[in-house]
């Protein structure tokens, strides 16, 4: 049995007892009665939940959103208008859900009428309210990327496996709305169809430096201390939080401090396409090294141009670099396929979103045009991400995107970030999760957590 397998059986063989929510059955209350929707409560009310995850969540009749939460208070108050205005819009009719409001996530999770979350806060906020979501017995939509650090996803996953929540990591690439071509890739290189794998190559973008921004006053509708959360303080500015006057990209996803920039930006979604067709979804690199550029003045501190070099078992080597197109190529021995995205962001503000102008291509077109047999390698299917979710929460199955393989993904992002920062070769233990005889590298497998937040601090609520 290969190592990647005997990880796969010991991690996954730590599943607690699942346990359905209490929701009654269509046909004694109707279609439209409250209690049989699975009620979702929106963590994080931003640029994300508005243009992603509130409206995949909303179109799908299985759940009903009944409540927001956001540590900004004009923001609360536009995320419940948004969700009110479009079940008017699309019942026909005004007052037909009146959403409750949050300013503190725990408020929320202390609702026994709330079966499911969406978490769409920034990185630094992920695992926390995840796993105190978790133990508030509820299940988990989770923004990618799973963690802002090894140590914090580690934990996040264990708690997931113990209490036997579905949570599901919005790695939408492995759905096929909007995007079939991943799981086709994938699938098509899980059969062999390019020979044996020998590589593959990532390309990510890199994120451009800034000038210093003034201090400003908070905002008076800001829980500015809530919002840095375990992070240490430093003190407000506009373009580091999120715009105060629309929804576009904000400034936090360029500050080291609440994420490690692209790797895990984009990292996190074409790392876990190339793992899902290496069939390395519990596995990882086994060496790293990476060469990248980091600013040495103004705001924004993540990474500009890099490059980074994996081994993973067998020799299959990653590379990842800006310089490469965005998307992912898998190369074999009697061939290569790449993939990417159509078009090449989520919105049009994100980095590289011009796209492709293929977005599935191989090096013999016959190849794409290969059928798949019934005694083959079969991809899990998954319709749309958030609506996957839904039915697993019904079901109690497995989600497309669950804990442990997206800590996976997640962890070969920042693995690749820390031997980014410290800029030579790093061995890497796949099973301890540790790295080989370098404590230096092991130092930063999670950071310092201030007081009362982080998941040194989570509790049950």
């Amino acid at each position: 049995m290969k190592r990647r397998e005997c990880l796969k059986s010991a991690l996954t063989g730590t599943a607690g007892v699942f346990l359905a929510p209490a929701l009654v059955p269509a046909s004694v209350l109707g279609k439209e009665a409250p209690s049989h929707k699975i009620q979702i409560g929106q963590i994080g009310c931003g640029r994300i939940a508005r243009v992603h995850d509130l409206p995949e969540v909303l179109r799908h009749d299985e759940a009903r959103v009944i409540a927001v939460c956001d540590v900004d208070r004009r923001r609360l108050a536009d995320g419940k208008a948004y969700v009110e205005q479009a079940y008017a819009a699309a019942r026909g009719r005004e007052g037909f859900v009146d959403v409750a409001t949050h300013d503190h996530y725990r408020e929320m999770l202390a609702d026994p009428g709330i079966d499911a979350v969406v978490i769409s806060t920034p990185d630094h906020w992920h695992a926390q309210v995840a796993m105190e979501a978790a133990w508030a017995g509820k299940d988990i939509y989770l923004q990618k990327p799973l963690s802002l650090t090894i140590a914090e996803g580690r934990a996040l996953s264990d708690a997931i496996h113990r209490t036997g929540r579905i949570l599901q990591v919005g790695s939408q690439q492995r759905s096929t709305s909007p995007w079939p071509q991943f799981r086709r890739a994938c699938e098509l290189v899980r059969n062999g169809r390019i020979g044996e794998l020998r590589g593959v190559k990532i390309g990510l973008p890199g994120d451009p430096s800034g000038p210093e921004e003034p201090e400003m006053p908070v905002p008076p509708n800001l829980d500015y201390d809530q919002w840095l959360g375990s992070t240490p303080v430093v003190y407000y500015t506009e373009k580091r939080v999120h715009p105060q006057a629309d929804y576009s990209r904000p400034g936090w996803l360029r500050c080291e401090q609440f994420g490690a920039g692209m790797i895990t930006g984009w990292g996190a979604h074409h790392v876990d396409t190339a793992h899902w067709g290496m069939d390395e979804e519990y596995g990882g690199p086994l060496e790293v090294e990476a060469q990248a550029e980091f600013p040495t003045s103004g705001l924004w501190d993540v990474h500009g141009s890099f490059s980074v070099r994996a081994v993973y078992e067998g020799g299959v080597v990653m590379k990842i670099s800006g310089e490469l197109p965005n998307g992912v190529r898998f190369e074999g021995s009697e061939g290569w396929i790449f993939v990417a995205r159509s078009p090449g962001g989520v919105t049009s503000s994100d980095p590289g979103s011009g796209g492709n102008t293929e977005f599935l291509a191989a090096s013999d077109p016959a190849i794409l045009r290969s059928e798949i047999g019934p005694d083959e390698v079969q991809l899990y299917r998954s319709e749309e991400q958030h609506l996957n979710w839904l039915r697993c929460i019904r079901t109690r199955k497995p989600p497309v995107s669950p804990a442990e393989i997206s800590h996976r993904s997640c962890s070969a992002c920042l693995v690749s970030h820390t031997a980014m920062k410290l800029g030579r070769k790093l061995r890497w233990d796949p099973r301890r999760e540790r790295f080989k005889d370098d404590d230096e590298a092991n130092a930063m497998l999670s950071r310092p957590q201030r007081h009362p937040y982080g998941t040194t601090y989570a509790r049950e609520v």
